[in-house]
């Protein structure tokens, strides 16, 4: 969390900086030498860089677009001619019974819930390519399943190989988190300004980047049925037989091992957004 801390502190500090800068330059463009007298003359009161686009928070975008995140709406200001304020909110949901894995048929719901807060720093003059420091302020993807073993079948729990009683098949439940870094520090790159700053309505912003999410959250139980040997016989109960349970527990470790690298969730996003000048 410390470390969030401090990257937001730099980002505001940047965000001063810049805004600073061109309070500074807009004031000094007012001034220019008198060709007369050769001393100085105040010019008109018009300043020349808000009149081409406007000072910070006159302009505001909407868009939308999709990532691994689910499909996402944006909202969009500007802070000044390098810096955007972005927000996001991302929703996804889909459900299918169409898995089979080591003997199991399984029903799984994924649900992505997920919004956040970016700046857009472009450091380059044409105001394209960009840097995107940001924060998951809230984050509820997840995933759940059921699943069952057809009766007088075979499943497998850490390369061990049972046989579902044919009167009491098995049955469990899982869930899968997506969410143990709560909020979520993000750092995206990527081309296309929401709010162009040379004129024009419309843009197709794209990024790259990951959300650190933390290592996901994994559980999966056995709750019901019972497992037999090969012949139907010496059948025990999958909640409460030591073995299952010890097996259980061995490939609840391989799975998780596997999903380690969705700590670094990937943030592939490309989208379509609309501004207009509101000031």
């Amino acid at each position: 969390m410390s470390y969030l801390l401090k990257c937001i502190v730099a980002i505001s500090l940047t965000a001063t900086s810049v805004l600073f800068a061109q309070t500074t330059s807009s004031s000094m463009m007012l001034m220019a030498p008198d060709s007369g007298d050769g001393g100085m003359a105040t010019q008109p009161t018009g300043n020349v860089a808000r009149s081409t686009f406007g000072g910070p928070l006159s302009h505001f975008a909407l868009g939308f677009g999709i990532s691994p995140l689910g499909v996402n709406l944006m909202a969009a200001t500007n802070l000044s001619r390098h810096l955007n304020l972005r927000g996001t909110g991302n929703v996804f949901q889909y459900t299918t019974s169409n898995i089979s894995t080591n003997g199991f048929n399984v029903t799984a719901s994924l649900n992505l819930k997920s919004a956040g807060a970016s700046l857009d720093f472009y450091p380059f003059a044409n105001h394209s390519f960009r840097l995107s420091p940001g924060v998951l302020f809230y984050n509820k993807n997840a995933a759940n399943a059921t699943f069952n073993v057809t009766g007088g079948t075979s499943f497998t729990l850490n390369d061990t190989n049972y046989y579902a009683s044919s009167t009491n098949p098995v049955t469990g439940v899982g869930t899968l988190g997506l969410h143990t870094q709560n909020p979520a520090f993000t750092a995206t790159l990527g081309w296309g300004n929401a709010i162009p700053r040379k004129g024009g309505h419309w843009s197709f912003p794209f990024e790259i980047g990951a959300a650190f999410i933390g290592a996901p959250a994994l559980n999966i139980a056995l709750n019901s049925g019972q497992v037999c040997d090969g012949a139907g016989l010496n059948c025990v109960n999958v909640a409460t037989d030591a073995s299952v349970q010890s097996n259980l527990q061995a490939q609840i470790a391989k799975y998780k091992n596997d999903l380690d690298p969705l700590k670094t969730y990937p943030i592939i996003s490309f989208g379509v957004a609309y501004s207009l000048r509101i000031r």
